[in-house]
């Protein structure tokens, strides 16, 4: 897992007394300038069924986190990825990048310095798509930025997260809040209904991705395989690093499998995840 989150202690009077929550103001201003950045047409798994996701820009975003919402800590804050693939820091593999998790922190001014590394700005640069988040009660706001092998911020980040730190339960370990390692197929629920195009959102925990051209160890990328009655399997490669994929698929029930394949060990399968089945209408 990434280094966590410490020395909190002294950020609970700080963020009282200095109010350090960015105004919805400047997040629109920070939005505006984002926007003036070229445009950016991601990275796609290629299959027939792919779609780009509804917004057609790249972001990243909390996959089991809502805006505003009241917490306990420590809980766990799960990572995801539209249009880009994870690889480590100091790795390349086209557009792919790797996580940064920013507490009360604004946008960075200048998106061609790399990110520092503080208690405020957490890099994530072996390929996780999780941490644990320990904090004392009070307010807080966190984001994701997704950065090169240098560091240096892509224009691809998260809408700004704010929460509420009701109590700070001691005792409890990240080991007891992840479990073993682990990957799962977040969306669509098991037998769920649909309607197209719909989006399949993975999660890995304990486990490190990556692009499979980088050739990193200890790393995998998943693979996703799509069973239909009387139909031949669907299989997509995410080897870009992918974390989801929207999917314009035919009408019909579907079973998904979902792997995760070494990057070095070519043809392992490292962890797989329970099948899920949905229906789209």
């Amino acid at each position: 897992m990434g280094k966590r989150l410490r020395r909190w202690g002294w950020m609970a009077s700080l963020a009282a007394a200095s109010a350090l929550l960015v105004p919805a103001a400047t997040w629109a201003a920070e939005t505006a300038a984002a926007s003036a950045a070229p445009a950016d047409s991601g990275e796609l798994v290629v299959h027939p069924w792919v779609v780009p996701p509804p917004n057609w820009s790249p972001e990243a975003y909390f996959t089991n986190l809502k805006d505003g919402v009241n917490i306990e800590t420590p809980f766990v804050a799960k990572f995801g990825l539209s249009m880009r693939g994870i690889v480590p820091a100091g790795k390349t593999a086209g557009t792919a990048g790797h996580h940064h998790l920013l507490i009360n922190q604004p946008l960075p001014l200048d998106f061609s310095k790399p990110l520092p590394f503080t208690d405020q700005y957490i890099h994530f640069g072996k390929g996780q798509m999780e941490t644990v988040v320990d904090l004392p009660p009070g307010t807080y706001q966190m984001r994701l930025v997704l950065a090169d092998q240098g560091h240096i911020p892509y224009f691809v980040f998260s809408k700004p997260l704010n929460f509420t730190v009701t109590r700070q339960n001691k005792g409890v370990t990240a080991a007891s809040l992840l479990g073993p390692p682990h990957i799962e197929l977040l969306s669509p629920l098991d037998r769920a209904t649909a309607q197209a195009p719909v989006r399949l959102q993975f999660h890995a925990s304990g486990y490190n991705m990556s692009a499979a051209s980088a050739k990193v160890p200890e790393t995998g990328h998943f693979r996703l395989s799509l069973d239909r009655p009387g139909q031949k399997t669907e299989v997509l490669e995410m080897d870009g690093g992918q974390t989801e994929v929207w999917l314009n698929p035919p009408k019909g029930a579907y079973t998904a499998r979902l792997e995760l394949m070494s990057n070095t060990a070519i043809g392992t399968v490292m962890a797989r995840a329970k099948p899920v089945s949905f229906s789209i209408q």
